[in-house]
Protein backbone atom coordinates (compact mmCIF):
# COMPACT_ATOMS: atom_id res chain seq x y z
CA UNK A 1 0.00 0.00 0.00
CA UNK A 2 2.64 2.41 0.97
CA UNK A 3 4.10 2.44 -2.96
CA UNK A 4 1.39 3.35 -4.86
CA UNK A 5 0.84 5.82 -2.04
CA UNK A 6 4.32 6.99 -2.68
CA UNK A 7 3.61 6.97 -6.74
CA UNK A 8 0.66 9.11 -6.93
CA UNK A 9 2.71 11.44 -4.44
CA UNK A 10 5.23 11.58 -6.73
CA UNK A 11 3.01 12.22 -9.98
CA UNK A 12 1.28 15.38 -7.73
CA UNK A 13 4.68 16.33 -6.74
CA UNK A 14 5.66 16.28 -10.69
CA UNK A 15 3.01 18.27 -11.39
CA UNK A 16 3.14 20.59 -8.94
CA UNK A 17 7.14 20.93 -10.47
CA UNK A 18 5.79 21.21 -13.93
CA UNK A 19 3.07 23.83 -12.68
CA UNK A 20 5.88 26.16 -10.99
CA UNK A 21 8.25 25.84 -14.28
CA UNK A 22 5.30 26.67 -16.70
CA UNK A 23 4.36 29.97 -14.73
CA UNK A 24 8.61 31.18 -14.91
CA UNK A 25 8.43 30.56 -18.49
CA UNK A 26 4.86 32.48 -18.92
CA UNK A 27 6.79 35.44 -16.52
CA UNK A 28 10.05 35.06 -18.88
CA UNK A 29 8.09 35.10 -22.01
CA UNK A 30 5.85 38.71 -20.89
CA UNK A 31 9.34 40.00 -19.90
CA UNK A 32 10.81 39.39 -23.12
CA UNK A 33 7.80 40.50 -24.97
CA UNK A 34 7.99 43.80 -23.06
CA UNK A 35 11.65 44.03 -23.93
CA UNK A 36 11.15 43.69 -27.72
CA UNK A 37 7.91 46.42 -27.54
CA UNK A 38 10.17 48.66 -25.88
CA UNK A 39 12.96 48.07 -28.32
CA UNK A 40 10.75 48.76 -31.16
CA UNK A 41 9.83 51.82 -29.97
CA UNK A 42 13.44 53.16 -29.27
CA UNK A 43 13.99 51.78 -33.04
CA UNK A 44 11.05 53.91 -33.81
CA UNK A 45 12.59 56.79 -32.46
CA UNK A 46 15.34 56.77 -33.77
CA UNK A 47 14.64 56.19 -37.37
CA UNK A 48 12.54 59.31 -36.57
CA UNK A 49 15.14 61.26 -35.44
CA UNK A 50 17.64 59.73 -38.46
CA UNK A 51 14.84 61.05 -40.82
CA UNK A 52 14.57 64.76 -39.44
CA UNK A 53 18.46 64.71 -39.76
CA UNK A 54 18.34 63.62 -42.81
CA UNK A 55 15.70 66.38 -44.54
CA UNK A 56 17.62 69.38 -42.09
CA UNK A 57 21.08 67.90 -43.45
CA UNK A 58 19.67 67.65 -47.36
CA UNK A 59 18.30 71.36 -46.80
CA UNK A 60 21.95 72.81 -45.87
CA UNK A 61 23.53 70.98 -48.71
CA UNK A 62 20.89 72.79 -50.97
CA UNK A 63 21.53 76.36 -49.56
CA UNK A 64 25.46 75.78 -50.44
Amino acid sequence: MFWPMFAVAMGFLGLAVLGVLAVRVFVAARQLGLQVADSGRRISRAAEDLERAAVSTARAADTL
